[in-house]
């Protein structure tokens, strides 16, 4: 029979996940999960595999409520134009607030590991796709009351805001003039016809 878990698997996850997503995968040593997990290498094995395992948990785990996130935000308005607004607005102004500037853990991984390994290539186009279809599902909800033109490619638009989305994610990670983000959410708003 196994012996349960003598730690919290969840709470040692979000302490991982944290620890990741302020230095990345490759900068982060087991010693500094342990510490951080407060756990052992041993729990970390029995419980994650190795550390790539805990990554892949740590990354999925984010992912998940990332998404579940961006669905309420984008669900709380009826308006689908206000939603997006909302929505962008919201991430060039959570940049510019007091906490640590370290972007989205997802397009980090996508920037630091999918070139190289293939499971997270997959795993972060997966939420690119997953964030494209919520897009695309507000978009036909504007054009279904009217907001938007009938003729309105909600995929291809869709698809354009997840690149933009990535864009400006990534860029504010340089904090570049407040008035430089607004106006690139201004410009990226006003396609949104």
């Amino acid at each position: 029979m196994a012996r349960p878990r003598e730690f919290d698997e969840d709470k040692a996850l979000d302490a991982a996940l944290q620890l990741f997503w302020e230095k990345g995968y490759e900068a982060v040593s087991l010693s500094d999960l342990t510490s951080a997990m407060n756990i052992q290498r041993p729990s970390i094995y029995a419980a994650f595999g190795n550390k790539q395992g805990l990554f892949e948990a740590a990354l999925r785990k984010y992912t998940q409520t990332h998404s579940f996130n961006a669905r309420a935000k984008l669900q709380h308005h009826e308006s689908a134009k206000e939603a997006f607004r909302s929505y962008f607005e919201d991430l060039v102004a959570g940049e510019y607030g007091n906490g640590p500037n370290r972007g989205c853990f997802c397009l980090n991984t996508m920037v630091e590991l999918a070139p190289h390994d293939k499971k997270m290539e997959i795993l972060t186009r997966e939420h690119q796709m997953y964030l494209a279809a919520l897009f695309q599902e507000t978009i036909e909800r504007g054009i279904r009351t009217g907001e938007f033109e009938s003729g309105t490619n909600a995929q291809a638009l869709a698809q354009t805001l997840v690149v933009a989305l990535i864009g400006l994610t990534v860029m504010m990670k340089s904090r570049p003039e407040r008035a430089f983000a607004d106006n690139a959410v201004r410009t990226l708003l006003a396609l949104l016809k």
